[in-house]
């Protein structure tokens, strides 16, 4: 399948770490409800994703991927990626998000296997946390070739437990193979 029409792809930058941020907490508010607090969502999601992203381009990381896709009105998704993330597990997809009324355009799809090729070139093995109540995410990762290998408790944005509602539970998926995700499905 050919790249997704009208869409470029790079690698993000520290000039880029605000629009990654705010797209970020845009997902978090329209995809965590319930497993995140409303007041959190409401509020400080913007402002956290804000620093983490901050954080995250203050060093020069080549321990961490970072790949935009835009069109001619800007970002329409991304993927984090953290190298080494798991001694067993390799290299995490620690985000990937799509902006609402882009999905099903195959741009998760090229995301995904961009973040893949990069992982091969590494010599890798690849994974993902999902949390267990988002169906859509669960069922995009298995389409790709992940499979779910495990769960745990999701851990609270920026340490605060108020920011979560109960003990939301993450559902690891992992490709036994990462050159599956370089197969892009019609989805």
């Amino acid at each position: 399948m050919a790249q997704p029409e009208g869409l470029r792809f790079r690698p993000a930058g520290v000039a880029d770490a605000g629009v990654i941020a705010a797209l970020h907490a845009d997902s978090w508010r329209n995809h965590y409800r319930g497993a995140y607090s409303d007041s959190f969502l409401d509020g400080d999601v913007l402002a956290d994703r804000t620093a983490v992203w901050a954080e995250r381009f203050a060093t020069d990381d080549r321990g961490t991927l970072t790949v935009l896709a835009e069109d001619d009105g800007g970002l329409v998704g991304f993927a984090h990626t953290v190298f080494d993330a798991d001694p067993a597990w390799g290299a995490l997809l620690d985000n990937l998000h799509v902006r609402r009324g882009q999905k099903r355009r195959g741009i998760g799809s090229e995301l995904v296997a961009l973040v893949a090729q990069a992982v091969i070139e590494r010599n890798m093995r690849l994974y993902v946390w999902v949390l267990e109540q988002n169906l859509d995410a669960q069922a995009f990762y298995q389409a790709r070739g992940a499979v779910g290998v495990g769960r745990r408790p999701v851990h609270a944005p920026g340490g605060v437990a108020s920011r979560l509602n109960g003990t939301p539970t993450g559902l690891r998926y992992a490709w036994p193979d990462p050159a599956a995700a370089l197969t892009r499905p019609r989805s």
